[in-house]
């Protein structure tokens, strides 16, 4: 991790792009246990999946659950202003 700069507080990762404030951990946790919710991608900032996500009951809690562990697993998800999410 670098010296965190104005543009970037919280560092950024190997590829040069910012890390956002959220966590991937609480947003993977949240979609989860609370994905027909559309709890994590709230979190994230992305309204539009989250709402199609309420409605839906998360699809059935299938899709909830595969979000929510491509939340935990993937290192490229990102939040509403394109940052990356922080381990």
């Amino acid at each position: 991790m670098t010296v965190p700069t104005p543009e970037a507080p919280y560092g950024v990762d190997p590829a040069g792009r910012p890390y956002s404030d959220k966590s991937k951990v609480v947003a993977g946790i949240l979609q989860i246990f609370l994905g027909g919710f559309g709890a994590g991608r709230f979190y994230v900032g992305s309204t539009g999946v989250a709402i199609a996500q309420l409605f839906t009951c998360g699809g059935l809690g299938v899709w909830a659950l595969i979000d929510g562990i491509l939340f935990l697993t993937s290192n490229d998800r990102t939040d509403k202003q394109g940052r990356v999410l922080r381990g």
